[in-house]
């Protein structure tokens, strides 16, 4: 008799713990909502993805647009890019002539094993294209290759489906410049929602 009011018990808590609204999904498989930007890193000589990092801003934007201020290095240098519309700070790094400048802001990045990819061969571009925001050399660069690390990010994809008229926003980073190393030099792209 227990064992019959045992199962009888479980059925119950498990038919009640079902929901009605359970379409099978994860629950994170819509996270995009709010302001936020999404920025990945993306070595240069490589173009092997190496992480990112997810800005929830409380101020809500309909538009992004990067602003930057730069201090030519002489000996040292720097780079500061802001979110124009909210007036924030989103990458703040060195450049060293003839040494190796640091990174700032961001101080830390989800690694890159922490993102999902689709499961589908399709290859995805921003329906606007690319802005490069910082270039002060003027060089001309194909912006598909370090992309084509990064498109297939769940995380991505989501980020392009919320604003699908979105221009990707790119800069390549130098920390080192002169005599510099491009093992030291990384690709950020960023993606607003």
């Amino acid at each position: 008799m227990k064992s019959r009011f045992l199962l009888l018990a479980c059925f119950v808590a498990t038919l009640f713990s079902c929901s009605s609204d359970d379409s099978g999904q994860p629950a994170d498989s819509d996270p995009i909502t709010g302001n936020k930007l999404l920025m990945l890193r993306v070595d240069y000589q490589t173009n092997q993805f190496e992480g990112g990092k997810e800005f929830a801003f409380e101020q809500p934007a309909t538009t992004f647009t990067v602003t930057s201020e730069y201090q030519e290095p002489g000996d040292f240098g720097w780079v500061k890019l802001y979110y124009d519309e909210l007036d924030t700070k989103i990458f703040d790094g060195e450049i060293h002539w003839m040494g190796l400048g640091q990174l700032h802001f961001p101080e830390s990045f989800e690694p890159a094993s922490s993102f999902e990819h689709v499961l589908t061969n399709d290859f995805v571009t921003p329906q606007n294209g690319y802005e490069n925001v910082f270039n002060p050399s003027g060089i001309a660069y194909d912006y598909e290759v370090p992309w084509s690390h990064v498109q297939g990010l769940v995380k991505v994809r989501q980020y392009l489906e919320a604003n699908p008229t979105a221009t990707v926003k790119i800069f390549l980073y130098t920390p080192s410049v002169g005599i510099g190393n491009p093992a030291d030099w990384d690709w950020f792209i960023l993606v607003k929602n």
